[in-house]
């Protein structure tokens, strides 16, 4: 199998960037999408040129490190899939691949395809926390909770914050990303203490790093591998105007 590929190079945040060809052939359908990238690599540092950096770590779908515009794709060209699930079968012989890292105010360029995404860490920082007696552990089920509850929490925090949705969006908003990392815990009863101020400072923090507001395409939850559904941009909404009306009362 035979892929042309045309990835975008840039040294570093403060100089300015190009999309730089490369061919490959003798490629197996069965590469995942980083292990064509390594193999690249690997011919480059044969020649003695700078490899292309990338994100990557865990390669099964579970980290969100590998966050690639595939074609003008977040991960590429199916949905719900990271870009370490994607394959060389999905694509033709002799297709040309476009490779671009995640494209966001609030993602500067480090290097080629990597990109900083201190942005997620610094929402979550901002309220993404419960108040907790310290000493041992609890008993399991000394704090019921019903089972739809629990369940609808661990669908919200199955978000691996891999900032699809925000190179998805037209407006680079982090609605999905915030919205489930806020719902998860004010689902829960650990998570009532906080539950005014957690929203409204991790709201107030994704504004402030540059991501764009929402407007309801969904094409986010289109992109997100893990489908994080929509309905928790709506919790956040109602959370956010709750608090406001409850401090101003």
């Amino acid at each position: 199998m035979k892929i042309h590929l045309k990835i975008w190079r840039q040294d570093n945040a403060n100089t300015p960037g190009k999309m730089v060809a490369y061919d490959l052939d003798n490629l197996s359908p069965d590469m995942s999408f980083l292990e064509m990238l390594d193999y690249l690599n690997e011919q480059l540092a044969a020649k003695g040129e700078r490899t292309v950096e990338f994100d990557h770590d865990c390669r099964e779908g579970i980290c969100g490190q590998c966050a690639l515009i595939i074609n003008g794709q977040a991960h590429g060209p199916e949905d719900h899939y990271t870009t370490c699930q994607t394959h060389l079968r999905t694509f033709k012989d002799g297709e040309t691949i476009f490779v671009e890292p995640f494209r966001a105010k609030a993602f500067p360029v480090l290097r080629d395809l990597k990109v900083d995404r201190g942005s997620f860490d610094r929402i979550i920082q901002a309220g993404g926390y419960i108040s907790a007696m310290t000493g041992m552990a609890p008993e399991a089920n000394s704090i019921p909770i019903h089972h739809n509850i629990s369940e609808s929490a661990f669908d919200s925090a199955a978000c691996i914050g891999c900032g699809a949705c925000v190179a998805t969006c037209k407006n680079s908003s982090a609605a999905l990303f915030t919205s489930a990392k806020i719902s998860h815990l004010v689902k829960l009863p650990q998570g009532e203490v906080e539950r005014q101020e957690r929203v409204i400072m991790m709201v107030n923090q994704h504004d402030d790093e540059g991501f764009g507001s929402c407007t309801h395409t969904g094409a986010c939850a289109v992109a997100c591998p893990q489908e994080v559904s929509l309905d928790n941009i709506a919790r956040m909404n109602y959370e956010y105007n709750r608090a406001l009306c409850e401090i101003d009362s």
